[in-house]
């Protein structure tokens, strides 16, 4: 069985749907309210969790009714949890989706982990295949975590979101970055050993030299679709598959993920992706 390791934040989500974005001073009116866990780091834990792997995860959480919301879920989801309480309150999110399933994300992020939370979770990562980590925590904890994994021999997959500068010191120690196409135009993916564009509904490149198309359906709501992706791939990789086998199912899985309204109802199981893989 694959071992999954993921770094990040986990906190509520408020959805709303709107006919269109706002524009400059526009007040809208949302047609529905829906709340449940979130964050890129749960996300992608609970994609290489229904992928069949064994995940742990490692968050901060402050001591409220959502903090212990994010307890649940995970252990719902057959993830090891490892949460760090703090003097804060639980990350929190609001996700606007248009009537073409597009959406606009803003995070408010309170409780944060510190490098002594990763250096606690080296056990962790020392046994796992892969680490997988994204932008929304301190860059000082992905540096600590990207160094422990080196340390191991561990691969490590980068999803650089949100954007901000990725330090040199740990760049020859991933395996992989997973940008979307904007992140890809802010970074230099000369640095690195393997990048992988996620493209939206055009699937991704791999290294800028192969494609793979996506799905071919009717997007209902895109939120969690590249934490879906970065979970899937993760699990491919940690046994053995290779790049562009490892993209097909996570294209595929992103696409099956747009089908569905929210982020945790849209996540597919292993079952799932295989099968409309082999009908495709």
């Amino acid at each position: 069985m694959a071992k999954i390791s993921v770094i990040g934040i986990c906190g509520n989500s408020i959805f709303m749907n709107v006919d269109h974005f706002h524009e400059n001073g526009e007040t809208l009116s949302a047609d529905s309210v829906y709340e449940e866990i979130g964050g890129k780091g749960i996300n992608q834990a609970i994609a290489a969790s229904r992928m069949g792997a064994e995940v742990s995860f490692l968050s901060a959480i402050g001591d409220d009714i959502d903090g212990e919301k994010c307890r649940q879920c995970a252990k719902e989801n057959n993830i090891k949890g490892i949460f760090k309480t703090k003097d804060e309150k639980t990350t929190f999110a609001c996700i606007l989706t248009d009537k073409c399933g597009e959406n606009r994300v803003t995070v408010y992020r309170a409780a944060e982990l510190a490098v002594d939370d990763v250096l606690s979770f080296e056990s962790e990562i020392a046994e796992s295949d892969i680490l997988l980590l994204q932008h929304e925590v301190p860059a000082e904890v992905n540096e600590a975590a990207v160094k422990l994994a080196k340390k191991h021999n561990v691969k490590v997959i980068l999803n650089p979101a949100p954007i901000r500068d990725i330090p040199e010191n740990i760049t020859e120690s991933i395996f992989a970055v997973t940008p979307n196409e904007q992140e890809w135009q802010a970074i230099d993916i000369s640095r690195f050993q393997n990048c992988i564009t996620t493209l939206g509904s055009r699937g991704c490149s791999i290294n800028d030299e192969m494609f793979i198309e996506s799905l071919k359906v009717q997007a209902v709501d895109t939120t969690g679709a590249g934490d879906t992706f970065n979970g899937v791939l993760a699990v491919c990789i940690a046994e053995g598959r290779d790049l562009k086998t490892a993209c097909e199912y996570a294209v595929t899985a992103s696409g099956l993920s747009v089908t569905k309204k929210y982020v945790l109802n849209s996540i597919p199981t292993r079952k799932e992706i295989e099968e409309k893989m082999k009908n495709e």
